[in-house]
């Protein structure tokens, strides 16, 4: 992702300050004193200290990288005391954001259709850490908040009043996700496929010119609305 990023960001015409891979690169304040934002697509274990350290820097960032919520909160509580920016979403892509959309107005049409048991799929790259997909998480999220029989989600196996939510890793597939209603009778299928990481990518650097000069916690929805 580093590198489809830098790419896409050299095409819109930025320059790229600096890379942040290694601890040690953050120290070095050469790479962060020209720089307008910072775009993470780093690992679960490390996102946190990452946005903590833009918000001591002063400089926005843009993560996409997931795995890391369950502090979403406090992070967005620091933000704000601190007066800082934080932008932050499971999928970049216009089109999976579209996908989440289109997600929740037909779970919303499934709401009263019992006959109807309804599941989610992703495949990723094996290089993928998180399992389910931060993508594959806000669709089921989406489901649970309108189909109410379910009380939550399973990874990888059955349990009666539970989304089944399956998890897969195959060589370099950038990103596929699958939610299936399936009857007795029939079959509905809503299926997103990424054909490359370029989407994600432009993506990023969009929402990183949409952002930078804004103080708060932001999403693809306040990006796509504004």
């Amino acid at each position: 992702m580093g590198k489809e990023i830098e790419k896409q960001a050299l095409k819109q015409h930025h320059a790229i300050t600096g890379f942040l891979d290694k601890d040690a690169d953050w120290n070095d304040k050469s790479l962060l004193k020209n720089a307008d934002v910072v775009i993470d697509f780093s690992l679960p274990e490390t996102a946190v200290k990452n946005i903590y350290r833009c918000f001591e820097n002063n400089l926005p960032i843009i993560t996409g990288t997931t795995g890391w919520y369950d502090h979403i909160a406090e992070v967005s509580r620091i933000c704000h005391d601190k007066n800082q920016t934080l932008f932050y979403a499971p999928n970049f892509s216009i089109g999976v954001n579209l996908f989440f959309d289109i997600n929740e107005k037909m779970a919303r049409l499934m709401h009263g259709h019992m006959n109807y048991e309804v599941k989610v799929s992703e495949t990723h790259h094996i290089h993928k850490k998180d399992a389910p997909s931060g993508t594959a998480k806000k669709l089921t999220d989406i489901l649970l908040g309108k189909i109410k029989r379910y009380s939550g989600w399973v990874l990888n196996t059955e349990e009666k009043g539970k989304i089944p939510v399956f998890a897969q890793r195959h060589n370099e597939v950038p990103g596929t996700h699958e939610i299936v209603y399936n009857s007795e009778v029939d079959m509905i299928t809503l299926k997103h496929e990424a054909k490359s990481r370029e989407g994600f990518a432009l993506g990023a650097v969009k929402a990183a010119e949409w952002v930078k000069d804004k103080k708060g916690v932001f999403t693809m929805q306040d990006f796509l609305n504004s």
